[in-house]
């Protein structure tokens, strides 16, 4: 029971000690007690590498049994030689004759007509004509990302285009009330 207690308290005072350690003191330690090198200038790292070691040192490490069956485990492992290619990008192996390319247009707000239909509106005695295209709205012949952005070049302020071409929501709440 004694002896147990001595190596106990030799070993707690020896991870003391690493811890008021700088990472050149610990990269030292670390030489000796693994005697080679270390690759890696990360002081918890070290630290726990060094007291891992100094532990299994003083109390034995893995039984030669579970040292071969770890070996085993990694001798089995499949490592990668080279990093993998990339997923997107350009690829060698790719035959471009087999790939398409488009623009995917996103789906059309559910409140707007089909592409193709027109949206009017009559604003201080002028009559507001806008054309809906797949992607965007032409107006004056211009084209324009939003509804807000011809409802702001029509009135000089913000407008939310929905609300300012009447295109509001068919769906009513869920609780009834607007």
């Amino acid at each position: 029971m004694r002896m147990e207690n001595a190596v106990e308290t030799t070993l707690r005072k020896q991870i003391d000690e690493l811890r008021a350690m700088t990472v050149g003191q610990l990269r030292q330690k670390y030489q000796e007690v693994f005697g080679e090198e270390s690759r890696s200038n990360h002081k918890q790292f070290l630290f726990r590498r060094i007291a891992w070691r100094i532990q299994a040192l003083a109390e034995g490490g893995l039984s030669e049994r579970a040292h071969r069956r770890a070996m085993e485990i990694a001798n089995d492992a499949d490592l990668r030689i080279r990093a993998p290619k990339p997923r997107f990008g350009s690829d060698v192996t790719l035959d471009r004759s087999l790939s398409v390319s488009r623009n995917v247009a996103g789906a059309l707000d559910p409140r707007l007509p089909p592409p193709g239909s027109y949206l009017e509106r009559e604003y201080k005695g002028r009559r507001i004509i806008v054309k809906i295209l797949v992607s965007g709205f032409e107006f004056g012949g211009s084209r324009y990302r939003s509804l807000s952005a011809i409802a702001r070049e029509v009135t000089g302020t913000k407008w939310n285009g929905f609300l300012f071409f009447s295109l509001t929501s068919t769906e009513e709440p869920a609780n009834g009330k607007k």
